[in-house]
């Protein structure tokens, strides 16, 4: 497929303000259960969510430059029955609808602050399980049609959000850096064994169609020497990246060193030294190698229209 640098923008970035928010919810539970130090004040709940709607925010804007009719965008909730895109354009305003509240009632000092917390929780979960769906349901996709999708959307949504909140914590609440730091290592380490879980499995996948299937000519010997008089079309622009395999060799090694290797180092000697800057970068660097794991993610699933269209003329 070729990536839209747009929903790669959508998914990072409101999977770290639904990671960040889960922390901050998290902390404040676990306060609640007394499991934990002395919570931190209104204050470090009210800004933590503020960002997290930011985030989120930033990712909704930016899904806006992939729509060719951004003005009909409403309709896309129309499906909600059967779509799970329906299903993420509901519930990705309904969640930040919630962490608004969840900032208002800290700042306000209002006794629902668990309560909101608990349903913008709820909220933040499902909308990793839409937005990993919209992939994992397709089929015909064998790289996307896994358990293994939804789960790194989840587990790498929530350790770049952990990561953030340790940086964040750093600053304004220094007793539960620790905490979110154990916890952003030890999310950060899953994800790379997940992550490198589905890169396994997809490397076993063998295409189920043949060029024989794809055009139904049952001949032993098939190729394709000219595509037409045009030459490129829709089809090739949009469902291939046209780039080497050794580019994209070179973007998954980068994006397991930047995503996952670096961050858990950064993170261990920031938490060590408690140095703010280190875990600033280390949010920093995760990012960029989530931006270039997501746009992998997208650019290895192998349409099965790319059977017929093989050569460009």
């Amino acid at each position: 497929m070729n990536p839209a640098f747009s929903v790669i923008l959508l998914t990072t970035l409101t999977g770290a303000g639904q990671g960040l928010f889960l922390a901050l919810f998290g902390s404040e539970l676990a306060h609640a259960l007394k499991l934990s130090a002395p919570m931190p004040g209104h204050d470090f709940y009210v800004l933590g969510a503020l960002i997290s709607l930011a985030l989120s925010g930033a990712g909704l804007v930016a899904s806006f430059f992939h729509l060719g009719r951004p003005e009909r965008a409403w309709r896309s909730a129309a499906m909600w029955r059967t779509s799970w895109l329906s299903r993420e354009v509901i519930v990705l305003p309904a969640f930040m609808a919630t962490t608004a509240l969840y900032a208002l009632s800290h700042a306000m000092s209002w006794p629902i602050t668990l309560a909101t917390g608990a349903i913008g929780a709820a909220l933040a979960l499902a909308l990793f399980v839409c937005t990993g769906m919209i992939y994992a349901c397709l089929k015909f996709l064998q790289e996307w049609a896994s358990p293994l999708t939804v789960i790194n959307y989840l587990v790498l949504g929530c350790a770049s959000g952990l990561t953030l909140a340790s940086a964040y914590a750093a600053l304004s609440a220094a007793e539960l850096m620790t905490m979110m730091t154990s916890l952003a290592i030890a999310l950060t380490v899953l994800g790379l064994a997940t992550r490198s879980a589905s890169l396994l499995r997809n490397a076993r996948l063998r295409p189920r169609s043949s060029l024989q299937t794809a055009i139904g000519v049952h001949h032993p010997r098939i190729a394709q020497r000219s595509q037409g008089l045009m030459g490129g079309s829709f089809n090739t622009r949009e469902f291939f990246h046209h780039r080497t395999l050794q580019f994209l060799r070179s973007v998954k090694w980068t994006f397991l060193l930047l995503a996952f290797v670096l961050p858990v180092l950064l993170l261990a000697a920031g938490a060590m030294t408690a140095s703010p800057p280190l875990l600033w970068l280390a949010f920093a660097v995760q990012y960029v190698g989530l931006l270039a794991e997501r746009w992998y993610f997208f650019a290895q699933a192998n349409h099965p229209q790319n059977l017929y269209y093989q050569t460009i003329s």
